[in-house]
This record gives C-alpha cells, structure tokens and sequence, in this order.
C-alpha cells in the first residue's frame, strides 16, 4: 500500500528533490551512490522500473493515484507519496507536470565502456553533446534504430537530467550508456585507443571534402561501427575527425549545408544501423 501524504508544508526537506535540488545536486557527485534523479509520467516511470531503477518517492495530482498512474503507484510499493491538486503541485515545483506524475529514483553505478560495448554491433559515441534535448532525442533514436548502445564523452550532459528523461521517452532506460571515460582529457586519443581496441571502426559525422556519403558500401560493410556525433554548434573536433577511420556525411539539397545533431543522429542510425 502507498504511504500517501498530503502536502500541507511547501518547505518539508522531502520535497526537495522535486522543489529546490539542481540537477547537480541530484547528481551528488560527492556521494554518488546516494545520486538522484526525476522521471516524468506513467510510461517514462514504468521503463525506469523496467530497467531496474530504485523509486525513492512518488509526487502527483490526487486524482492520478487510482487513475493514469495506479500501476505506478502499485509498482512502488510502499514509498512516500506527496499529493495535491495540480495548481499547488504546480507552485510547488515552478513547472506544469507533464501528466501530473514524477518519481524521484536512485541512480545505478554506470558499467564499463568495455562491458556495455563487448557485444555490440553498432554504437553512438557522442562528443560534447549539452543540450539535454538534443540529447534526449538522440537517445530516443538510438533506441529506435538499431544501436546497440551510446556512450558519451566527458563533456556531455547527463542522460538523466529531467528533460534529456523526458524528451526521451524514457529511452535512456532502455540503451545501455556510459560516459568514455571521467575526465576531459580522456577524449579523444585515449577514448579512440578503447574503441579500436573492441574492434571498431569509427565513422565522424562531419561535412569535410573528403567525406563519403552516408550509404558508402564500405561503410555499410563494416562488422563493428561507432558512429561519431558532435557538439549542437561547432561539431566534431578537427582531432577528433582525425582520428576516426571514416568522414562521413548526410547528402543534402536545397542549399542546405547540415541538420540538428539529433536530425542527424537519426538518419545516420537509421542508414547504418542496419547490420552486414
């Protein structure tokens, strides 16, 4: 049975997680096994849980716990349930709740590079990604289209922020990621030297002179591809597209010079996400 509690006390320190924490906070790089983060709706709650993540506790209309979100609720057990009319839910956390539901989870310790990719086929390794949007939908279409798993480098911004879940789908659930390695300098020469050592191949996406289309039959043919995206504005760094195996780019009209890296992540997964 839920533990529901009303709110009464806009100040309670268990409201914190949802009212006044930063995603920085959440994260608690000091104590990270104590590292938390907020997934919004019933579908993206459900796939959290899929996945094996912790709730801690449940926020939401009243009008959810024997409705949209009464799996959720059973599925929860007996956490903490802080409920209220949408308005005050609303004034509480500063932002309409989409469907009315969050859960604050715990955080999992990431895997290895190594152990996410042994087995994979087709991976997204993103560079510098900071826009949780963008992130979140790449994400969504790397789940949607055939990789086996995404990893990211140093610099990027957390797959479980708030909106990265949301925009997502939950997605992030489902792909296995992990960060290519823990520090900025670990990228690009000592993140390549991992890569090459599981036997991939690597593909920049970056308009150059010398890229090949994206539908090359070399690069179609090759076993074992990490496909390379960049940063919203700049792209890949010139090292970086140094030290990929292939340039590789989308063919464009209309005087259109390139997409949105989530644009782009999508139709390079879907060209090269199938397999030899």
């Amino acid at each position: 049975m839920p533990n529901i509690i009303e709110i009464t006390d806009f100040s309670a320190p268990e409201l914190d997680v949802y009212a006044r924490l930063t995603e920085n906070q959440l994260v608690n790089r000091a104590d990270p096994e104590n590292g938390l983060f907020i997934a919004e709706s019933p579908n993206v709650i459900h796939r959290a849980l899929d996945g094996g993540y912790v709730p801690v506790s449940l926020l939401m209309e009243r009008k959810h716990i024997k409705g949209q979100a009464r799996e959720v609720v059973a599925r929860c057990g007996d956490i903490p349930l802080f409920t209220a009319p949408l308005p005050v839910l609303t004034e509480l956390t500063g932002f309409p709740l989409t469907r009315g539901v969050l859960c604050a989870m715990r955080r999992r310790p990431l895997p290895s590079a190594e152990e996410i990719c042994r087995d994979s086929r087709r991976i997204a390794v993103l560079e510098n990604i900071m826009n949780p949007t963008n992130l979140g939908a790449i994400f969504r279409s790397a789940a949607a289209l055939g990789m086996d798993a995404v990893l990211l480098t140093p610099a990027c911004c957390d797959p479980l922020y708030r909106r990265s879940v949301r925009v997502s789908m939950g997605t992030v659930f489902q792909v296995p990621w992990t960060y290519l390695g823990e520090h900025v300098e670990d990228w690009p020469e000592r993140g390549m030297e991992r890569l090459r050592a599981l036997d991939f191949r690597t593909a920049a996406m970056a308009l150059r002179d010398d890229s090949v289309s994206v539908d090359d039959p070399a690069l179609m043919g090759e076993e074992k591809l990490a496909i390379v995206l960049g940063t919203e504005g700049e792209g890949l760094s010139n090292r970086t597209i140094a030290d990929c195996d292939y340039t590789v780019r989308i063919p464009m009209s209309h005087g259109v010079d390139s997409l949105n890296v989530a644009a782009a992540s999508a139709v390079a997964f879907w060209q090269l996400g199938r397999r030899p």
